[in-house]
């Protein structure tokens, strides 16, 4: 797609705008602390992209639309115990982590369920438009061929959909502020209707403050669980500061798994009580990466959270429902029939899903190796990880997978249709280097939140969104990981070759 104004702009001029769109990072938190030269006292602004990058407005909308049909998806799913049991029967017994939250959620089930029915889902769904999925290129599979390609876009495939720790509330905003003003400094203020606004924040900051209100302890705080070291501490911070523009009476306090392990008590009604504060709401910022479990006094403290009466984000269901094997299996016919009742939601849903495939020691899994071996450039090769960083791509896959081969080590990993977005230029600004006119490639994330207990749902929103850009040749994008950057959603008419 072409960018937003035309590329490449007069040296002059670039120059100026990057040293603009710098000092506002700065000015307004748009920054992380450096992994490389750590610093407690010291932040960088984070990678950004200049300009917003082009989106099709009507699949945009398809997008945020679908978000709340996805909340209910997941919330069913989570508190589905037979389809949990059934789907990562074989992950469990072969990936130590997954199995080791798997052993949380029996130990609450066998003692008589969770103490706290409700939970707390803030979700985020990453997208990334297909222009591969049919079209005549000469190089995809038969069943993908259209006649009508040349278009520049089919349509949205989802890469994942993120349970816990679901970054970029506060960034993704920032990210629209930014190239906001950054537009208008380049003498395009017409621009500016197309950069949709974007509520992530208030909208994510409110579902927590709607969950300490039901747990309606005046004098109870909110648990924010975070890392020993915090790198991405402004998108954290940002979502304190409008927990307390919100709702003034409710306090906020960091703790590590470790603390909690140290310090952390349940009382006779189960409630979960640091340092002399009640804990009504838990929102956790780590605990999905084994190194967040050092020692097995972490892994007690996840259990002893589990069994209090604060309300989880997420509750240890939730946190499995985001595992890749979850996903794989709602991707097979039938599937998400079992947990939504309209036809129309069914199909929004499914119209979404790449090719997910399974990997286990059967007929099919066989099939999908084979597959893969063939034509590894086609597929990706995921694990049961967030966080980035954890995927394996292209050439990679064939001595990989030959190794495991036999191995059970096989059914901890699903196999994904790579998808192939279209292209666009943009200047990528990175600390300590200069703006370069790069070719990029975008992941939409659509954030949203869901409140409710086995039996219903109370509350059920989309509340914004978030645009991470990485250069088309790299595989990974984590900004947070250090591989992707900043950027907001600009909004075009542009046509797809499929009506769906």
């Amino acid at each position: 797609m072409d960018p937003c104004i035309p590329l490449p702009i007069p040296d002059d001029q670039l120059e100026d705008l990057v040293d603009k769109a710098k000092d506002y990072a700065l000015m307004h938190g748009i920054c992380m602390r450096q992994k490389d030269n750590f610093d407690r006292d010291a932040l960088h602004f984070a990678p950004f992209v200049l300009f917003p990058t082009p989106f099709p407005r009507d699949e945009y909308r398809k997008s945020v639309e679908l978000q709340t049909v996805l909340n209910e998806l997941m919330h069913k799913v989570a508190h589905d115990y037979d389809f949990l049991k059934e789907t990562l029967k074989h992950t469990i017994k072969v990936d130590e982590f997954t199995g080791r939250l798997w052993n949380i959620y029996e130990t609450i089930m066998g003692e008589g369920g969770p103490t706290q029915l409700l939970s707390l889902g803030m979700l985020r769904s990453d997208l990334m438009l297909d222009q591969h999925c049919c079209c005549t290129c000469g190089s995809c599979y038969p069943e993908r061929e259209c006649e009508k390609s040349g278009k520049s876009f089919c349509s949205w495939k989802q890469v994942e959909l993120n349970t816990i720790a679901s970054g970029f509330g506060w960034l993704g905003p920032a990210s629209g502020l930014l190239h906001r003003y950054v537009v208008a400094e380049a003498g395009h203020s017409e621009l500016l209707k197309d950069i949709p606004d974007n509520g992530a924040l208030e909208g994510l900051a409110g579902g927590l403050v709607e969950a300490w209100k039901i747990y309606n302890k005046p004098k109870s705080v909110i648990l924010f669980l975070v890392e020993d070291v915090t790198y991405n501490v402004c998108d954290q911070k940002f979502h304190e500061f409008e927990i307390r523009k919100q709702c003034p009476e409710v306090f906020v306090i960091r703790k590590t798994l470790t603390e909690l392990a140290n310090r952390a008590q349940l009382n006779q009604d189960k409630s979960l009580w640091i340092d002399g504060h009640e804990v009504g709401v838990v929102y956790m910022r780590c605990g999905y990466h084994p190194d967040q479990y050092p020692t097995e006094k972490e892994w007690e403290a996840r259990l002893l959270m589990e069994r209090s009466l604060a309300i989880k984000c997420p509750s240890i269901n939730y946190h499995l429902a985001g595992t890749k094997k979850v996903q794989q299996e709602l991707a097979k016919p039938g599937q998400v029939e079992k947990f939504l009742g309209y036809k129309a939601q069914i199909e929004s849903v499914r119209d979404i899903f790449t090719g997910l495939y399974s990997l286990d020691h059967d007929e099919a899994g066989d099939k999908s190796y084979d597959a893969a071996i063939a034509n590894p450039d086609r597929f990706v090769l995921k694990p049961q990880r967030e966080g980035g960083g954890n995927n394996v791509y292209g050439e990679d896959i064939k001595p990989f997978l030959e190794k495991i081969k036999d191995s059970e080590e096989r059914n901890a990993y699903i196999l994904m249709d790579r998808i192939q977005p279209p292209v666009t230029t943009n200047y990528m600004v990175r600390p300590g280097q200069e703006a370069k006119l790069v070719n990029v490639i975008s992941e939409l994330g659509i954030f949203g939140y869901v409140i409710g207990d086995k039996n219903r749902i109370i509350t059920n929103k989309q509340v914004g969104q978030m645009l991470r850009t990485k250069l088309s040749h790299v595989d990974e994008g984590g900004v947070a990981a250090g591989l992707g950057a900043l950027d907001s959603v600009y909004l075009v008419d542009a046509g797809s070759c499929c009506s769906t």
